[in-house]
């Protein structure tokens, strides 16, 4: 299984020591919060692009992705009101798409829950139909970079808008493209869904609708941090042949950021070990 580790986990190092550590603890990956590289992350130079990407391939990594897409710039929403808000936003999703491809990542995970929140005076079924026009807007973007950008499920505590990965579906279904998807993230999950993790994986994973999978704690810990089991949720991946990559994105750092990844990753390879045998 290519275990991936969210780059923000330790952003307080610089990108070549981020990839050291990764390396060293054993993941495969690096998966980038774009916010981490820039404030203006969608308009990165090539150069440094190239660089970005060399510096994780020297050290045997990937960049398997991006997620948290939308933090940076300031002042973007897919449920905005506003079209000018929206065609701006769509912009610079287009522009993370190309980022995702030239650093030689795989999917996108639009998570982002402070740029859809629904505006006083909105109705909700407004703001879902203009977070869907947005998402379709970059389907074939993504299509043409060969990348996938996924539909991020999120609890009703950060967001009211696509809480279920049956919502997410719905909205993947209605765009009917290859190249958007959705995906299951565990802390997600375990706060907004009335199945379990795994069981969720067993009925999604064979419609073709999920792309990915983040590993992380109901309490916003890593995996092995809290009381969800995480046994159940990698066996039904590898029973059903899940061939994408899982990334590791906890929210809370104790002691720090370092230590986390390597507990997590730690749990993780112990588990996966004794199911693939």
């Amino acid at each position: 299984m290519k275990i991936s580790l969210c780059n923000e986990v330790v952003r307080g190092l610089d990108f070549g020591a981020q990839c050291t550590l990764a390396a060293a603890l054993g993941y495969d990956g690096l998966e980038i919060a774009p916010f981490t590289l820039s404030d203006q992350p969608q308009r990165l130079a090539p150069v440094r692009r190239a660089q970005l990407r060399r510096i994780a391939e020297d050290h045997g990594l990937a960049i398997s992705g991006l997620h948290y897409l939308l933090l940076a710039p300031e002042g973007l929403s897919i449920t905005s009101r506003d079209p000018g808000v929206r065609a701006r936003t769509v912009d610079v999703m287009r522009r993370l798409i190309e980022l995702a491809a030239d650093l030689g990542g795989s999917v996108l995970v639009h998570g982002s829950p402070g740029q859809r929140t629904i505006e006083h005076g909105s109705a909700r079924e407004a703001a879902l139909g203009w977070a869907r026009e947005c998402f379709a807007a970059v389907a074939a973007d993504a299509e043409h970079a060969g990348v996938t950008y996924c539909i991020e499920p999120l609890a009703p505590s950060q967001t009211p808008l696509i809480n279920t990965v049956e919502e997410a579906a719905l909205m993947v279904e209605a765009i009917g493209s290859p190249a958007v998807r959705t995906m299951v993230d565990a802390c997600a999950a375990g706060n907004a869904e009335s199945q379990p993790v795994e069981e969720l994986i067993e009925r999604w994973l064979p419609t073709g609708h999920l792309a990915h999978v983040h590993l992380n704690d109901p309490n916003r810990r890593g995996p092995g941090e809290g009381n969800l089991r995480f046994g159940p949720i990698l066996a039904a991946l590898h029973q059903l042949g899940y061939a994408g990559r899982c990334a590791v994105e906890p929210f809370v750092y104790e002691p720090d950021g370092p230590t986390c990844a390597a507990r997590a990753i730690g749990y993780l390879r112990g588990v996966a070990e004794g199911i693939e045998g």
